[in-house]
């Protein structure tokens, strides 16, 4: 299918998807909810995602989708909150905006911070979205040539890379990592001769690990421990004011937003970068390209601008490679693919053949996703702003029950929190040793 062809399905797959009341009511709750992951501390889109992975089991695909992404976009933007009110990011990704953010709050202008960031971040998913449609069906075509040779290169190349920009410590910690995640996924019966590897005699091994209760061990259990060991208390949020953004700021910022965009879909197509470093990347080249460098730092609008435009834009980029070669771009986008996997899609070069829709269907939701991510965050600002004082202690401890509750619906099996619970805790000590997840 051309790229002609997928714009035209994607077109109609919209009028598809907005014709459900359902789809109405799962689109605006799912980003609601992923704003407030994202403004809490300590509650990331990964675990958002990983939570609500396990809530979608019983839908059908497209509703999933909705939810997921919804919780994708929502929980990436929302991140900004605890940035500029309380200068603590609420995610990862949203580091950067503090920078310029913050100060702007406190000169009174949190409003308008919280404007420019919304606005920034829906234009930057939308970008990430088209590049989506456009770049996926060409990288398809290459991967359609993939052989066994190219695929065990793309696997090592996939390791060796991610392992590089992910360790914030020695490199060599990174391939560690990546090499224990590979031999997680050797669990089980070999394919070919039925031979079980690593299963220790235990027939509940003999089918693998599941993707899912695995990831939300690693990523889900790790970070509860750290945030109720810090227990921090937030400081009280800003005051703010106006929130519509002022369109001569949009307009003046086109150029940066644009560049922004690009280098967010470009970082997000490198497997396991994420969206945190496309906002310091983009941040970086915003302050060189600018004329006014005193500024920064101070309060400069064009930083927020590019932090927020390409950690959304980051989106789009880190679902490229997920669809077209099985390989996430982010975090996130990892436990997308356990999501896709418990719904019966398999990403790689054969889901053009597969489910020749999937594509469109996925933009469409991305883009749908972008329009209640800007609404939700225009109209209800001032209610995510109040979800900041909640203190981690209470909601946390329910996150932890959610994680148990999820894994063991996933088939009603005990052998999942067998898994969870050890990797969660394995996990936490090579995260505290500088192993990243």
């Amino acid at each position: 299918m051309d790229i002609l062809q997928q714009f035209g399905t994607f077109f109609s797959i919209i009028i598809s998807l907005l014709s459900s009341p359902l789809n109405w009511v799962l689109l605006f709750g799912s980003t609601t909810l992923g704003i407030v992951f994202g403004a809490l501390p300590g509650l990331t889109a990964t675990l958002g995602v990983a939570l609500l992975t396990t809530l979608t089991y019983g839908l059908k695909l497209e509703a999933a989708l909705i939810s997921l992404i919804g919780m994708y976009v929502g929980a990436i933007y929302g991140g900004s909150y605890g940035s500029i009110l309380v200068n603590i990011p609420g995610t990862p990704a949203s580091a950067a905006t503090a920078l310029e953010g913050y100060p702007m709050s406190l000169r009174g202008e949190g409003g308008r911070a919280i404007g420019l960031t919304t606005t920034s971040s829906f234009i930057g998913t939308v970008i990430g979205a088209l590049f989506l449609i456009a770049a996926s069906p060409l990288v398809l075509q290459l991967a359609l040539g993939f052989q066994s040779f190219e695929f065990f290169a793309l696997a090592l190349f996939g390791v060796m890379i991610c392992a590089t920009l992910s360790s914030t410590d020695l490199p060599y910690k990174g391939w560690i990592a990546g090499f224990i995640g590979l031999a997680l996924a050797m669990v089980g019966q070999d394919r070919l001769q039925s031979y079980p590897r690593f299963t220790f005699g235990l027939s509940a091994f003999e089918g693998g690990l599941d993707v899912v209760p695995v990831l939300i061990g690693a990523f889900a259990i790790p970070q509860i421990i750290k945030v109720l060991q810090e227990r921090a208390i937030l400081a009280k949020a800003q005051e703010v004011g106006r929130i519509l953004p002022e369109i001569g700021t949009v307009f003046k910022n086109f150029g940066n937003m644009v560049r922004s965009a690009l280098i967010g879909v470009g970082i997000g197509a490198i497997p396991g970068v994420g969206e945190d470093v496309a906002a310091w990347v983009a941040y970086g080249a915003a302050r060189n390209a600018s004329k006014d460098k005193d500024s920064w730092g101070k309060g400069n609008p064009a930083g927020i601008v590019a932090a927020e435009t390409s950690n959304n834009s980051c989106i789009g980029g880190a679902l490229i490679p997920l669809v077209t070669l099985g390989i996430p771009g982010s975090p996130p986008a990892a436990m997308l693919l356990g999501a896709f996997m418990l719904h019966g899609v398999a990403p790689g070069p054969n889901i053009i053949f597969e489910r020749p829709d999937f594509l469109a269907t996925l933009t469409a939701t991305v883009v749908l996703a972008s329009f209640a991510m800007w609404i939700c965050g225009m109209s209800m600002s001032r209610v995510f702003i109040k979800v900041l004082q909640v203190p981690a202690t209470i909601f946390l401890p329910l996150i932890a029950v959610l994680c148990v509750i999820g894994s063991y619906a996933l088939g009603l099996n005990i052998w999942n929190l067998y898994v969870m619970v050890p990797l969660g805790i394995a996990a936490y000590f090579l995260g505290e040793m500088k192993y990243p997840v």
